[in-house]
């Protein structure tokens, strides 16, 4: 099993929103029900108000600014997660003289609709079983990864 990284591009981010972005998908490995975007606010800036008809998700990953949804606005600070309902006029304000830096995530029932699409005709019940099966079997694994390496280090530290 090989895990996936999609590498952030630092030095190519749009600007789009009035933030600098990097989307994070559509992504070739992964078929998922939404679509997500690495974004940083710049140190004394704001993004574009605007609105649309997906529901969407910031999730505060560093920094802090202020953020405002309908009128209102709230301090966001890393950790904190906003979420915002489809045509809710929306922004952040970089007050700081830090970046601000966060994840964005959105959806709307069409993303839903060709993510199901994709598993149409499958045999669901059987999916969930094989994926039931290797979280079992993966979590025997690292029990016993755990269990060595305590070991180890029990070992060195005589």
């Amino acid at each position: 099993m090989v895990v996936h990284i999609s590498r952030l591009d630092r030095d190519n981010l749009l600007h789009e929103y009035g933030v600098d972005t990097q989307r994070l998908q559509p992504w070739p490995v992964l078929n998922a029900p939404f679509e997500t975007s690495y974004a940083v606010c710049r140190a004394g800036t704001v993004s574009k108000l605007h609105t649309h008809h997906e529901q969407e998700i910031f999730v505060a990953v560093s920094g802090e600014c202020v953020v405002e949804c309908g009128g209102e606005r709230q301090p966001f600070r890393a950790g904190d997660v906003a979420y915002f309902t489809p045509g809710q006029l929306h922004r952040v304000h970089n007050l700081t003289d830090e970046d601000f830096v966060f994840c964005s995530i959105w959806w709307d029932p069409e993303m839903a609709h060709r993510f199901l699409a994709e598993y149409a005709g499958s045999d669901t019940e059987t999916l969930a079983a094989e994926a039931a099966a290797n979280a079992d079997q993966n979590a025997e694994t690292a029990e016993a990864i755990e269990n060595a390496e305590n070991a180890e280090r029990v070992g060195a530290s005589r």
